[in-house]
């Protein structure tokens, strides 16, 4: 893990305001088995902190004009990807989750842009935000030192350095968020294809498909190591 990506929020941009779940559901429209999950899943939802060039005086960027940081209580510890995508369905700002849970705070956030057709046009509405695939960092105990915020220029500079502080391999040298969001979803699925394989090669009885699984497994861990 590059870093914790949990941070000393500033006081001066703290919001604090509760979010009612039927107000994401009027945004979000989610299906009956959504709601559901957010009834056994979600305590309560937050909106906890707004980084912004009034709050934290750094220039918006057409793609972040303000950044917004939810806190969301669990009644598990654990919560569905698909109800955070609602909530980021309802917003059409980026968005920085910290979920709690037992004394631990968990931060979690999904790279959240808007879509090229839109970049131009400002303002977008949320069905204009493309929204990739959510990545957390290790829980942490409330109460612990947390950092400053990163330095940037700019609130787009800002999302960027936090996001990567949620990724499990660091940027290679000039890489972008983006390529780097790329390269760690190819890592997944060449880590799934390398299970599955694993998965055959130990209930594959006959010595020749064992070779021939075994050369497909050295073919995908070179590729692997190569990613990372």
């Amino acid at each position: 893990m590059t870093s914790q990506a949990l941070f000393t929020w500033p006081s001066q941009a703290a919001v604090g305001s509760p979010v009612a779940k039927s107000k994401i559901y009027a945004h979000a429209k989610p299906t009956s088995v959504l709601r559901a999950l957010f009834v056994q899943q979600v305590e309560s939802i937050t909106w906890a902190y707004k980084l912004s060039p009034e709050t934290i005086n750094l220039p918006a960027k057409p793609a972040v004009p303000e950044i917004e940081v939810f806190e969301v209580a669990l009644k598990l510890p654990d919560v569905s990807h698909s109800v955070l995508r609602c909530i980021d369905k309802a917003m059409p700002r980026p968005i920085l989750f910290n979920l709690r849970f037992d004394g631990k705070t968990q931060p979690i956030a999904a790279y959240k842009r808007p879509s090229d057709a839109a970049h131009h046009q400002g303002g977008q509405p949320a069905s204009q935000w493309v929204l990739g695939d959510y990545h957390a960092a290790p829980w942490q105990p409330d109460g612990e030192a947390r950092p400053a915020l990163p330095l940037a220029l700019d609130l787009q500079g800002l999302y960027e350095q936090i996001l990567r502080q949620h990724l499990t391999i660091p940027a290679r040298a000039g890489e972008s968020l983006r390529d780097q969001l790329d390269r760690l979803a190819a890592l997944a699925a060449k880590q799934a294809a390398v299970a599955k394989l694993e998965a055959r090669l130990s209930a594959e009885k006959q010595f020749n498909r064992k070779v021939e699984i075994n050369a497909q497994l050295r073919t995908i861990r070179t590729e692997l190591e190569a990613l990372t």
